[in-house]
């Protein structure tokens, strides 16, 4: 197998607000063990910018691409010297310091100790080699955390302890709140070869946000091997975790494990194009797969979202499910390439209903942090449901999302919902609109398992229900607006002002009217009708792109980024945007635009993502844009036709099948598709559908400098 770890460069997003880590994980995994540049601000939320030049240690839980910061767990830094000081961190260049899936690497230039570390799902190990003759320490800090202001570091961690068990051997925990609610983290640090001291920076009692310092002999070439086992459940799970995986102190076997699970998942694809070109694809699929996170322990234990224990099924759990952002094109990415983990994924979503009442919005850790709107657990189960992916109850599956969409809880009134066919901006003071066009959506999508699963009154309910989007279009601006209980559109209406609930409330979310009023994906056709038709559509869609790229609102903006026009690249509402072209029969705009997209939005330096990468949903879109078609539907079992930007892609597609797409003559000026090929036979649709991909087969895409005229 090619080693496609290789074209892995996690530097990607790691600058700007890409919000991506460069450390050691697994696909899918309970541990991120990254460095720590920064905190206390909105560029933080991984713990890591690349323009900064200190770091301050290495902690074993990281977000990536989110756009609030959480975790942060475990700090371990090692150091030289005075150890009664306020600060740790150390000096460090790019040009000593490595990343690969699996694997981190660097010099800490001041104590002029070199860093490295890998990991397994649910540990973390560390070797430190002290280049020069001098005192080896290491800083064990459950005190640090990541969090969105600096002030709410010291109200981050409600209690803690820190036990030396022997002089290898370190046990605690540690409970927070914040963006996940309250965390239980337990853990266990062992070390090859003991430790001769160690000192106390904050006191002895438990609940102090320990702090400790180890002390090593000082030896030239000192080099210190650790692990760090995580559990949310307790210390003896953490022990059974440490026993399960990391059976050897052997550091490059622990790596090359990870480089074969890493290359496991990633031979998914096969690529064919350039080295920049496979450094973004192959960078943006390792993005894909580092959440959502297996929570479970070894046993399949895990906590849940009331804090108790349960056990789980296949020994997976699934959390950090940022459902806004990924049922777009994550969700839909691994159920073409690798459906049993969405089995795993509907599983967990049903066992948080259970608990919780209702199903995830957005959890982290197991715990519901009802960030952004909707409810969009529901297009990622009926599309699993719809293409068969199998391995849950449809059923349970299907009351699970009835109940959701019809008895209200916190940020889904369905009782206002439904007496007015919308959200009052006066009665819903936050995102009135845009949870309406979303909802609407869900609507959509619950009625289509209805509709298979032969619940018949059902299905007319909610397709009713799923036209709401058409009592927040007003006619007299061509835009979705905010409207009162008593049916009058809200005053003053500037279609370009960004709203954003954290910071200004608004009729949207991280958005404006101009970028939502798009928001139909489960009937462009009726979308077309009410603005006007097909040329009207086109004509607005121009617009769309070609206006002034400015942004305003009373509050956060940071949101709101890569624009072309009032396009947002950068953020969620906008990624189907492009594809309307195509379904309103003017496929060549499409191609031109996704084109543009790609070559100036998405590259392979620390900037190469426009915008939060939003646990892999803005990788995704990369992935699917590049390969030809995008879910703008993503429960329909359609994928509307773009342009492919790699000369071949091929696709495992299950039981031995490949789906591979060839771009006949591509070059940087042949970006128009003149004509396709399904298995040799012309093609002439604009969407493909699922049940086409399974079957495998090859299409090809044959390209021209000039558009096909329409």
């Amino acid at each position: 197998m090619p080693d496609y770890t290789h074209y892995v460069n996690p530097f990607i997003g790691t600058g700007a607000s890409g919000h991506t880590f460069p450390g050691a994980t697994l696909p899918m995994g309970l541990v991120q063990l990254s460095p720590e540049t920064g905190n206390g601000e909105w560029a933080y939320c991984a713990g890591y910018q690349y323009k900064d030049k200190v770091i301050n240690g290495f902690s074993h839980t990281h977000l990536s691409g989110t756009g609030v910061a959480d975790l942060g767990d475990i700090l371990i830094q090692p150091f030289t010297g005075a150890i009664n000081k306020s600060q740790f961190g150390s000096r460090f260049s790019h040009d000593n310091e490595k990343a690969s899936p699996g694997f981190y690497s660097v010099l800490l230039t001041d104590y002029q100790v070199k860093a490295e570390l890998t990991s397994t799902a649910r540990t973390g190990r560390h070797r430190y080699t002290f280049l020069k003759q001098n005192a080896g320490h290491l800083l064990i800090d459950l005190q640090f955390g990541l969090v969105n202001n600096n002030s709410d570091l010291s109200k981050m961690v409600l209690s803690s302890d820190l036990k030396v068990i022997d002089r290898k051997t370190l046990e605690g925990y540690r409970i927070t709140n914040g963006w996940g609610g309250k965390r239980h983290v337990y853990f266990v640090v062992r070390f090859q070869k003991p430790f001769k001291a160690w000192h106390w920076l904050n006191g002895i009692a438990p609940g102090t946000k320990r702090r400790l310092v180890l002390d090593f002999d000082s030896k030239a070439a000192l080099q210190v091997n650790a692990g760090v086992a995580l559990s949310t459940v307790s210390i003896a799970n953490a022990r059974q975790n440490f026993d399960m995986e990391l059976g050897t102190w052997n550091f490059e076997t622990v790596k090359a494990k990870a480089v074969k699970t890493w290359n496991s998942y990633l031979s998914a694809i096969a690529v064919e194009g350039n080295t920049k070109q496979k450094q973004i694809y192959y960078t943006a699929l390792y993005h894909s797969l580092i959440a959502p996170n297996n929570i479970a322990d070894v046993n399949g234990q895990y906590r849940g979202a009331d804090n108790k224990v349960y056990k789980a099924q296949d020994n997976s759990y699934y959390s950090t499910l940022s459902l806004w952002d990924t049922y777009r094109a994550l969700n839909p990415l691994y159920t073409i390439l690798y459906p049993e983990k969405t089995s795993g994924f509907v599983r967990s979503m049903l066992a948080h209903d259970k608990v919780a009442g209702y199903l995830p919005v957005w959890s982290l850790w197991g715990h519901e942090n009802h960030c952004m709107i909707a409810n969009h657990a529901i297009p990622v189960i009926v599309d699993a449901y719809l293409k068969g992916v199998g391995g849950f109850d449809a059923e349970q599956a299907y009351q699970a999302i009835k109940k959701t969409s019809t008895i209200n809880h916190k940020n889904s009134d369905w009782s206002t919902y439904m007496k007015y066919g919308y959200l009052p901006s006066d009665l819903i003071k936050v995102e009135s609109v845009s949870t309406t066009l979303e909802s609407a959506y869900d609507d959509w999508c619950v009625a289509q398992m209805a509709k298979a699963l032969g619940k018949t009154s059902d299905y007319d309910y909610f397709m009713k229900r799923s036209l709401f989007y058409k009592n927040v279009y007003d006619k007299s601006t061509g835009l979705m607006r905010g409207r009162m209980a008593n049916g009058d559109w809200v005053k003053p209406f500037d279609p370009f002002k960004i709203s954003h609930a954290f910071s200004s409330g608004g009729d949207f979310t991280e958005g404006n009217a101009w970028q939502y009023s798009w928001h139909v994906q489960q009937d462009v056709p009726g979308l077309i009708n009410l603005m006007g038709g097909k040329s009207a559509f086109v004509n607005k869609l121009d617009s769309l792109f070609n206006m002034e790229s400015k942004v305003y609102g009373d509050g956060a903006t940071l949101d709101v980024t890569g624009l072309i026009g009032q396009y947002v690249q950068g953020n969620e509402p906008s990624h189907h945007v492009a594809y309307l072209y195509s379904l309103a029969g003017k496929p060549a705009k499409t191609q031109e635009k996704i084109y543009t997209i790609i070559n100036e939005l998405y590259n392979n330096t620390p900037e190469g993502l426009s915008g939060n990468d939003d646990c892999g949903q803005m990788s995704a879109w990369y992935l699917f844009s590049a390969m030809g078609f995008y879910p703008v539907n993503p429960a329909s079992g359609e994928y509307v036709i773009g342009a492919p930007q790699l000369k071949k892609v091929s696709l495992k597609v299950g039981h031995g099948k490949t789906f591979t797409i060839n771009a006949l003559n591509f070059s940087v000026q042949n970006k128009y598709i003149k004509g396709i090929t399904l298995n040799g036979k012309p093609y002439v649709k604009m969407d493909i559908s699922h049940k086409d991909l399974l079957k495998g087969g090859i299409m090809n895409f044959t390209m021209g400098n000039t558009p096909n005229t329409n």
